[in-house]
C-alpha cells in the first residue's frame, strides 16, 4: 500500500561554508559514526531517516551540489552568490569514504550529487539554475531519476501541458531517497512534444504517494521504492530542462548525465570494496577470543601470526585489485571533470573518450568489488556471525546489489568496439 513519504524539513539548516581543510575531517567523523552501528542498521533495514539526519547535521547534502559556475578559462564565477558546492574530485572523495562505512548511504548521496547537476546537464545554460540556491541554502536532499523509461515497459511518467504549466502522472521506480528526499528530480515524457522533460517535484504534495522497498539482498538503506504521481502540478519554473526523444539529437554535454551517474556509482562500489578490505584486515589480525576469564573479567585477543603465506598472498592480490580499480576510477573522474569545465563546447569525440574511461572504471570496479567482498569471507572467521561478530557478508551483499544494475560485459564490448573500430559508445541520455 503506497504511503506518504515523510519529509523531515525540520532538520534543515544553513550549511557551513565549504572549506577544503574542513570537509575531510567532517567526512571522516560521519563515516566513523555510520560504521559504528552499520551492522545493526543493515539488519533492521528501516528507511534511512536517522542516517539522513546525520548527513544533514554535518552539512553533506549541501556540500554535494555543483560548485559556482566556471568561466571559459576554468576560473570560478565572480557572481558572489555564496555557492558552497563541491567539485567532482572533492565530492567523489566524500562519496567514496561514506560508502566504505555504509554502501547504502554512499549510494544515496551519490545519486543526490548527480541529480543536483540536472539543471546544468539539461538546462539551456551552464549557469546555476534557480533551484540550486535553495538546495545549498537549506541542504535539500534530492532523490529520483532523469533517465528515459524503457519503451517496452510503457510510457512511465508523463507531463501534460496545462496553460503555461504541466501536470505529472504515472509511476517510476526510485533507486534511492524515496522516503527521505526533500525534492524529487524526475524525467517525464511530454505528451505534447514527446521530448524528455526534467521536473523538480515536492514529495509532500498529496498527489505523490511512495511505497518503500527495504527487503532487498543488499543496499537496503538507500530508501529505494516506487512513487506514484496523480495529477501533480508542476509549474514552469520547476521544469529544469529538456532532452530530445531522438538520442542522436542529444547534445554531447547533456549526454554526460548518465556517465556522471555511472561514475559516482563506481566510486560507491570502490568504497564498498575498500571498506570491506580494511575491516577484513582488522579481523584477520586477531583470532577468535579466548574464553572469558572470570578472574580477569575481560576477553583477550591473540595476534595472528603474520607469516602465513596464503594470507599474505591473498591480501596482496586484493589490495592490488583495489589500487588498480582506484587508478582507473580516478582517471575517469579527471576526464569527466574536464568535460564539465568545457561545458557546452564539448564535442562528440571528447564525450566518446569520457564514455570509454567511465565504462572502463565501471567494468573494473564491478569485478573488483564483487571479487574482494567475496574473497574476504574466505579469509576471515565468523564473517557472517549473528552474535556480535563482524558480519562482513553485508559488504558482499551490497556489492552484488549495486553492480547488478549494470553489465561489465556490455561496457567491455563498448570499449573494445571503440578501441578496435573507433566506434563511439552509445550516445544516449539513458543511464
Amino acid at each position: 500500500m503506497p504511503t506518504k513519504p515523510v519529509v523531515r524539513t525540520a532538520a534543515l539548516r544553513k550549511p557551513p561554508v565549504a572549506d577544503d581543510a574542513m570537509w575531510p575531517r567532517v567526512t571522516r567523523e560521519v563515516a566513523d559514526d555510520l560504521a559504528a552501528d552499520a551492522i545493526a542498521r543493515d539488519r533492521a533495514g528501516k528507511p534511512p531517516y536517522d542516517e539522513v539526519a546525520r548527513l544533514r547535521e554535518a552539512g553533506l547534502p549541501a556540500l554535494l551540489t555543483p560548485p559556482a559556475p566556471l568561466g571559459r578559462a576554468g576560473a570560478a564565477s565572480d557572481a558572489g552568490d555564496g555557492h558552497s558546492g563541491a567539485d567532482w574530485r572533492t565530492a567523489t572523495a566524500v562519496i567514496r569514504e561514506i560508502s566504505a562505512a555504509d554502501g547504502s548511504i554512499g549510494e544515496l548521496i551519490a545519486r543526490h550529487y548527480v541529480l543536483s547537476w540536472s539543471s546544468r546537464f539539461f538546462g539551456a545554460s551552464d549557469g546555476t539554475a534557480e533551484h540550486e540556491d535553495p538546495a545549498v541554502a537549506d541542504g535539500l536532499l534530492l532523490g529520483g531519476g532523469t533517465d528515459l523509461p524503457d519503451l517496452e515497459s510503457g510510457p512511465g511518467l508523463t507531463l501534460s501541458p496545462v496553460g503555461s504549466d504541466h501536470v505529472l502522472n504515472g509511476r517510476r521506480t526510485v533507486a534511492a531517497g524515496v522516503t527521505v528526499a526533500d525534492r524529487l528530480v524526475v524525467g517525464a515524457t511530454s505528451t505534447h512534444t514527446g521530448e524528455l522533460l526534467i521536473a523538480l517535484v515536492n514529495p509532500a504534495h498529496p498527489g505523490v504517494l511512495a511505497a518503500t522497498d527495504n527487503d532487498r539482498l543488499g543496499q537496503r538503506l538507500t530508501g529505494a521504492g516506487s512513487v506514484d504521481f496523480d495529477n501533480v502540478p508542476v509549474d514552469a519554473g520547476h521544469i529544469l530542462g529538456a532532452t530530445p526523444r531522438d538520442e542522436h539529437a542529444v547534445p554531447a554535454f547533456t549526454a554526460l548525465a548518465p556517465l556522471a551517474l555511472r561514475l559516482v556509482l563506481s566510486h560507491v562500489a570502490l568504497g564498498i570494496a575498500e571498506g570491506a578490505l580494511a575491516e577484513a584486515r582488522d579481523v584477520s589480525r586477531a583470532v577468535a577470543p579466548a574464553p572469558r576469564s572470570e578472574a580477569a573479567g575481560a576477553t583477550t585477543y591473540a595476534v595472528r601470526p603474520s607469516g602465513d603465506p596464503y594470507l599474505l598472498l591473498a591480501y596482496g592480490e586484493l589490495a592490488t585489485a583495489a589500487h588498480t580499480a582506484a587508478a582507473v576510477v580516478e582517471r575517469a573522474t579527471d576526464a569527466l571533470e574536464q568535460g564539465l569545465v568545457t561545458g557546452r563546447d564539448l564535442g562528440m569525440d571528447q564525450r566518446a573518450e569520457i564514455a570509454v574511461l567511465v565504462a572502463a572504471a565501471e567494468a573494473v570496479t564491478s569485478r573488483s568489488a564483487v571479487d574482494i567482498t567475496t574473497r574476504i569471507l574466505e579469509l576471515t572467521e565468523a564473517a557472517t556471525s549473528f552474535d556480535g561478530g563482524p558480519a562482513l557478508d553485508r559488504f558482499w551483499r551490497n556489492a552484488r546489489a549495486l553492480t547488478a544494475q549494470s553489465s561489465p560485459t556490455h561496457r567491455l564490448r563498448d570499449i573494445g568496439d571503440h578501441y578496435l573500430n573507433g566506434t563511439h559508445p552509445p550516445f544516449t541520455a539513458r543511464s
